[in-house]
């Protein structure tokens, strides 16, 4: 029993690395007024752009600024979002292929949250972006109170070095650009009740504690399962798809 139930916590130490998730803090860029924070996942890229909600914000990586070759994400008032650079002082070109996806907009006051996502390796013009730790070297701009993409003037452009470091708290769950393909549970922390999204892709769930013991197993007939029984701590729930693949979430029980 005590080998099994290290093969259980090993296996779960083994899948928070595979699912290992790598962030930055939201950082301030020069003069811009746009703070900015990238987090990686196995599969997909997150930015996170806050500043003015008068003006278009864009974030971009390449080799030296907005040289030939460099790409980048826009949001503005078009439709577009996804961006590649031919050099300073030309207006950059829309990609063919948009990887690009918004997945949240929010306004307060006069400040604009903007969080979308991409795989890490893109499309065709897209610069792949590792999941790992180390520096990324980016460019930020933002509209001169125009959320029209036009010249952004010296002020209103910056430089910035995001430091990409481990994040335990996030380890254990893998984020995926496809709202469709995602398995959160919430509320988290939780009481009685936890609800899934996307119930009718999933068979059953295997909910396990930190050290590795399984404690509970639901066949899940609804959207949501009774934890109410569980003590309070950390748990982890082993999502077993229909397909039969697998997939991780943590719950904490309060």
């Amino acid at each position: 029993m005590k080998s099994k139930l290290l093969s259980i916590a090993m296996l779960f130490a083994a899948n928070a690395l595979a699912f290992a998730q790598y962030s930055s803090a939201l950082f301030p860029v020069g003069t811009t007024g746009v703070s900015v924070k990238l987090e990686t996942t196995p599969s997909i890229v997150r930015v996170t752009l806050v500043g003015p909600s008068n003006s278009y914000l864009a974030i971009g990586a390449g080799t030296s600024g907005m040289a030939n070759g460099s790409d980048g994400f826009i949001y503005s008032d078009a439709s577009t979002r996804d961006y590649g650079f031919t050099g300073v002082g030309i207006p950059p070109t829309p990609d063919a292929v948009q990887d690009w996806t918004v997945v949240s907009n929010t306004v307060s006051g006069t400040t604009r949250t903007v969080i979308a996502t991409r795989s890490l390796n893109g499309g065709p013009g897209d610069i792949p972006i590792p999941n790992a730790a180390g520096n990324l070297e980016i460019f930020v701009a933002r509209g001169n109170n125009t959320l029209t993409l036009s010249n952004h003037g010296g002020a209103n452009r910056g430089y910035a070095t995001l430091v990409m470091a481990f994040d335990a708290s996030l380890a254990t769950s893998e984020v995926h650009p496809d709202v469709k393909q995602r398995f959160k549970i919430y509320p988290n922390p939780a009481k009685g009740t936890v609800n899934f999204e996307n119930v009718d892709k999933i068979k059953s769930v295997d909910i396990y504690e930190t050290a590795g013991r399984k404690v509970k197993t639901v066949k899940v007939d609804g959207a949501n399962i009774d934890v109410s029984g569980l003590k309070s701590g950390n748990y982890y729930f082993e999502i077993t798809l229909k397909d039969g693949s697998l997939y991780y979430e943590k719950l904490i029980k309060e």
